[in-house]
C-alpha cells in the first residue's frame, strides 16, 4: 500500500481559555469521530498547535478520497456535530472561501 502526506493549517481564535478548551476536546476525541477518520481510509493524523496556529498531518492509504470523506462527512450526524462543537473554537484562515477550514498547504521542500 502506497501512503501519502497531506499537510493543512488552520487558526483557532487568539483566546486562552479557548485554546485550552480546544486541546483539552482533544484528549477525548469521540470515538464516532475516530471511527469515521479510519472509515475514509486515513492512517494517521497528527495535529501540532503553535501560538494559535493548528497545522495536520495525515496519512492516507490508495482508498483515500477528499470527495468521498467530504461526502461521508455530510451524512454523518456525530460529525457534523463535532465539527459545529469544534468551529466554535476555530478561525478560518484569511485566504479561506467561506465556510473552508482546514487549508491544503503546499509541499515546497523535502530532504
Amino acid at each position: 500500500m502506497k501512503k501519502q502526506r497531506h499537510c493543512f493549517a488552520l487558526d483557532l481564535i487568539d483566546d486562552t481559555e479557548l485554546i485550552a478548551a480546544y486541546k483539552k476536546h482533544h484528549t477525548k476525541v469521540w470515538p464516532e469521530i475516530i471511527s469515521s477518520i479510519k472509515a475514509a481510509g486515513i492512517i494517521d493524523l497528527e495535529i501540532y498547535l503553535v501560538a494559535n496556529r493548528l497545522f495536520m498531518i495525515m496519512e492516507t492509504g490508495d482508498n483515500f478520497s477528499f470527495e468521498l470523506k467530504e461526502e461521508m462527512d455530510k451524512n454523518n450526524a456525530k460529525v457534523q456535530e463535532w465539527e459545529t462543537l469544534m468551529w466554535k473554537y476555530q478561525k478560518a484562515l484569511p485566504l479561506a472561501k467561506p465556510g473552508e477550514k482546514w487549508q491544503l498547504m503546499d509541499l515546497i521542500f523535502k530532504l
